[in-house]
């Protein structure tokens, strides 16, 4: 090649260095915790094996979920402790009656019998386009399995689903529900990449008993006032996180509850001027069924 042939070469490069650079210099670069709630819930069948699939696929950073326990002790993903009839068909694919909500009580059920009903079959009307698959609620395990498979360093953010009047019913009391809970973590060798979250001030107590170096997360309901919630947890290391309805939060309650150490992960923002709102708020994370608008977003 000749040698006037490298100058106009040049001068290009040099110029896409230096964009580059102002670039760099001029725009923020926006680093945010992206959870998928219950995997996609907008684009797969809630807490099912294809919703997380789907969900590591897209770029999540954590994926978000709930569990229960079965009357074997096994930890099942799934957001009710019972088979919800929006969700859910019965074990020969029929409609479960809305009278019959709490009848299919997980904790007094198998796992193989749960197993057994169909929880991503049926037309969800608050997610038209979600894609319909015959899929079953799956245990903890299969899902560290399928990350395992995947060789995904995602992270997971697990709800423990607790009240208080679910003790003995739906749900062990919170000292048995933990335990199993952290054992299951322990035997798949999870529990650095795991948040624990709860609505329960009890679990959250009980978490910091047994496991104190775990990272815990305090949900708040869209009836409840942050700071009122924080300050009835009564334990002496607070939780790492805190994680409001997002109407609950304004830019001033955000940059307070950061200044205090905490992290602030709302939940659950579906729309793109909202996501948006969070971002310029500099919340540290976002809970959403649509991961991949955020993603698109970012």
């Amino acid at each position: 090649m000749k040698k006037q042939h490298f100058l106009p070469i040049l001068k290009i490069s040099v110029l896409s260095f230096f964009i580059l650079l102002v670039m760099s210099c001029n725009t923020e670069i926006i680093q945010i915790d992206i959870q998928g709630h219950r995997g996609c819930r907008g684009l797969m069948p809630e807490n099912s094996l294809p919703a997380f699939e789907k969900a590591i696929e897209l770029g999540v950073t954590t994926l978000e979920l709930d569990i229960a326990i079965s009357k074997d002790n096994k930890v099942v993903v799934t957001h009710e402790p019972y088979m919800n009839p929006l969700i859910c068909l019965d074990a020969t694919g029929e409609v479960i009656p809305d009278a019959l909500e709490t009848h299919y009580n997980l904790y007094k059920m198998d796992y193989n019998e749960i197993k057994q009903f169909d929880c991503g079959s049926k037309f969800h009307p608050r997610f038209p386009n979600q894609q319909k698959i015959k899929t079953f609620k799956p245990l903890l395990s299969e899902v560290f399995d399928l990350v395992k498979r995947k060789n995904s360093d995602v992270k997971f953010n697990i709800e423990i689903k607790s009240e208080q009047d679910y003790y003995n019913i739906f749900t062990p009391k919170p000292e048995a529900y933990v335990a199993l809970v952290l054992d299951e973590l322990k035997r798949n060798d999870m529990l650095s990449r795991v948040i624990l979250q709860s609505f329960d001030i009890k679990i959250l107590r009980e978490i910091r008993k047994q496991s104190p170096k775990t990272e815990i997360a305090l949900l708040v309901d869209e009836n409840e006032e942050i700071w009122d919630k924080i300050s009835k947890l009564d334990i002496v290391k607070l939780p790492e996180i805190i994680s409001p309805y997002y109407k609950l939060l304004d830019e001033k309650k955000v940059r307070n509850l950061q200044a205090e150490n905490f992290k602030v992960i709302p939940w659950t923002i579906n729309e793109e001027k909202d996501m948006e709102q969070m971002m310029k708020w500099k919340v540290d994370g976002i809970i959403t069924d649509y991961p991949n608008r955020l993603i698109d977003l970012l």
